[in-house]
């Protein structure tokens, strides 16, 4: 497991630092800093702000992804399903979460909302091309490689 100090600039005094739930837990959790609690509507959107910024490494980008069990028992997961932090952002971190439920959701502040995985990524070179190496599939698309 690689560990790397990521710089975390609290825009709240009373904001939450992102937490690991387990020694091998690969998401840190995400909290919402909130003045009051906010109502989130079946099939609305809010953006849940989290009170810090951060400086994640050149090379690597912050992926936030839904808790599960926010996801499953409350129907609550970003909207855009993967949001994307690139590491030259240093601006708030928001959460835009979306309620998938029937029922009105509640978010109170230091609630943890979300979870964020550091992952390295590489910066594709694109290089236009008549001819792409043959494969087994080949072209076969969604649902090509059967059910079972």
């Amino acid at each position: 497991m690689l560990k790397e100090t990521i710089p975390i600039k609290k825009l709240q005094k009373n904001a939450v630092i992102p937490t690991y739930g387990t020694e091998y837990s690969a998401g840190a959790d995400i909290y919402a800093y909130l003045e009051e609690p906010i109502t989130i509507s079946p099939g609305e959107t809010v953006l849940i702000p989290t009170g810090i910024a951060m400086e994640i490494p050149i090379g690597y980008a912050g992926l936030i992804y839904s808790r599960s069990g926010l996801a499953t028992k409350c129907g609550l997961a970003p909207a855009n399903k993967v949001c994307v932090i690139d590491s030259d952002y240093r601006g708030e971190i928001l959460i835009p979460l979306h309620n998938h439920s029937k029922n009105p959701q509640t978010i109170s502040c230091k609630e943890r909302i979300a979870q964020i995985i550091f992952t390295p990524y590489l910066f594709g070179i694109f290089e236009e091309t008549d001819h792409l190496a043959e494969t087994q599939r080949g072209i076969g698309g969604f649902g090509s490689t059967g059910k079972f």
